[in-house]
């Protein structure tokens, strides 16, 4: 997630107001870069439960940059989120952020995946183990 982060700070360092004196701008990447990075860091440990996270970063760090920057900020704040986002969605698809865990391949109503780990040597769950088509031996 590190990439995440810094690649938005990135992009945005040089849009920090320009008419502030020397230390005041160093304060305020600083500022920046630590809430790219604390965005990135609970968005790795919390995927499901961080609602509209380019919003909270965006919201964290808007005070740092002029009016006539913000759009820009806004943007570049969308698109890293994004990426990063797609990135967790799939590495929890694959079960790498869960120390290896695999998911259950079934659905929920909703058409999003069944959270629930899969029974040993299968590939759904217990509540989905009926979809499950297995051949007598």
């Amino acid at each position: 997630m590190y990439q995440y982060s810094r690649a938005i700070y990135r992009s945005i360092k040089d849009l920090i107001d320009p008419y502030a004196d020397q230390q005041t701008q160093l304060a305020s990447r600083r500022e920046v870069l630590a809430a790219c990075e604390n965005t990135m860091e609970r968005l790795a440990k919390d995927p499901l439960y961080f609602a509209k996270p380019h919003r909270a970063l965006f919201e964290d760090i808007r005070r740092y940059f002029p009016i006539t920057a913000q759009a820009q900020v806004a943007w570049a704040v969308q698109e890293g989120v994004t990426a990063a986002v797609t990135f967790i969605e799939e590495q929890v698809e694959a079960g790498a952020l869960d120390g290896g865990a695999a998911r259950c391949r079934a659905t929920t109503r909703k058409g999003k995946p069944c959270q629930r780990t899969p029974l040993p040597e299968r590939e759904y769950c217990p509540s989905h183990q009926h979809l499950e088509t297995r051949v007598a031996a």
